[in-house]
């Protein structure tokens, strides 16, 4: 029985994972992505933003008791208005995805939905941390050493 629940908290374990990028290879991964220059914003502030929002983590939640909404993945997308996680009252799911894909290890759907919050009107600014910690500051430390 010992032996059984081991094996169980083995499986676990090896099946719920993520990925917490380093600096440079975020960096290179969104730059291969399109993301440098993508509206007029730059690789550093994208790697600022991602930063503050999630520490590089592919896994990192936040939810928002005030609205019922989650904040999903690297770049905090929230299911409010931008995935669907089956749980947000009155979801809008503008990148027409589950929220689920935006935690994943391969980035490439959030960097899609990432380009779709920015055609928004307000563009970057969505991101209350791009605006507190971001704006107006010198982000080039963000990709500062990092071969691109």
């Amino acid at each position: 029985m010992k032996a059984l629940l081991i094996l169980a908290v083995l499986l676990f374990s090896s099946t719920v994972h993520s990925k917490k990028f380093e600096r440079c290879e975020l960096a290179r991964t969104l730059k291969q992505g399109g993301m440098d220059g993508y509206r007029g914003i730059n690789l550093a502030n994208w790697m600022c933003l991602a930063r503050w929002e999630s520490g590089y983590n592919t896994q990192a939640t936040n939810y928002n008791p005030g609205d019922r909404s989650t904040d999903y993945g690297i770049f905090q997308i929230n299911s409010r208005y931008w995935c669907n996680d089956g749980k947000t009252p009155r979801a809008v799911n503008a990148c027409g995805i589950p929220c689920s894909a935006l935690l994943q290890d391969d980035i490439t759907q959030a960097i899609t939905c990432a380009k779709r919050v920015v055609r928004d009107p307000q563009g970057i600014r969505a991101w209350v941390a791009w605006r507190q910690h971001c704006q107006n500051r010198d982000v080039s430390e963000y990709i500062r050493g990092c071969r691109l």
